[in-house]
This record gives C-alpha cells, structure tokens and sequence, in this order.
C-alpha cells in the first residue's frame, strides 16, 4: 500500500550523522521487532521526512539525508539559558550532561542539556541534541494502513496493528 496522509506507516531506519573526522556513526535505530510507528501527514515527523517517504510503499527501502535545516536546524550559539540555582532549591544541582525537562511561560516543553554549573547559575544548552548535523536515514517500509478512526481522533497512531500495547 503507498503512503497517504492519514496513514499509520510502520518503518525500520538506521539514523547516521558525520563525525568529526568526516566518517558517519550509527546514533539511533529501529528495528523490525520495534518498529517507528506513526500517523503520516499530521505533523508528528519533520516535515522533509515525510516528504522524502511520500512516493514509498510497503516494502520500499529508502536512503536519504536530510540537511540541517530541514532537521533540526543550526546550532544556535545563543541559545544557552542561565538558570539561577534556586530554581534547583530542596534538590541537588543537575550534573554537566543532565538533560534537565523544561518548560517556557506559554507551557511548551522542551529539554535543554547542562554544559556547566557555575556558582549561582546551571548553565544550559537549549538546542537539539542533533542540531547542526545532517541526518542520513536508511530503512525500509514495513507496512502502510489506513488509520482508524480512533487513531485519527488521538491525532496518533496506536501500534503497527492499530491498538494500544498495555
């Protein structure tokens, strides 16, 4: 079945990204036995993923990279937040590396990973970890259905075949 919006697509992809000395390194994968599953064309991808899988069926590989910024975009060397240690009151302070779970004044969540911890602030990086960097996608599609109507509502899929793993 070709992939159509408001389709589950169930796929297998290997994630490259270039290391420094120009070879790529392996940083993410999914694999037959756990498969990414998602509801194409409702803007859970980026969006040039899904369009680099909009001509694929079932059974299709790919092989394709994506630039940065049709990623995740540049590295912003601005986007670095000073949060004062009393936002860490009553608890320790986040080791250098911690991915610390935050939120901005309108609700959004993002993450932001510490770079360092100074005397009266945690200093935090707030770009995607995989900001700056072409990603080189190879995979194959597994299986493309029709969403059901449940998954539709929810806005997302529910499993390669279509219900909640409890």
């Amino acid at each position: 079945m070709k992939i159509e919006s408001q389709h589950v697509v169930s796929l297998t992809y290997d994630l490259y990204v270039k290391q420094e000395d120009g070879t790529e390194a392996l940083v993410e994968s999914a694999t037959e036995e756990q498969p990414l599953t998602f509801l194409y064309g409702v803007g859970q991808m980026l969006p040039k993923f899904e369009e680099e899988l909009s001509t694929l069926s079932t059974g299709d590989n790919f092989d394709f990279k994506l630039s940065a910024t049709d990623a995740y975009g540049e590295y912003d060397e601005e986007a670095v937040a000073n949060l004062p240690t009393e936002m860490f009151a009553g608890t320790d302070l986040p080791e250098v590396g911690a991915i610390l779970p935050l939120q901005d004044n309108q609700g959004h969540r993002f993450q932001g990973q510490v770079v360092s911890v100074v005397e009266d602030a945690v200093i935090v990086d707030l770009n995607h970890p995989m900001a700056g960097q072409e990603l080189h996608f190879k995979g194959n599609i597994i299986n493309v259905r029709p969403a059901n109507p449940e998954e539709l509502s929810h806005g997302h899929a529910h499993g390669a075949d279509g219900h909640h793993d409890h």
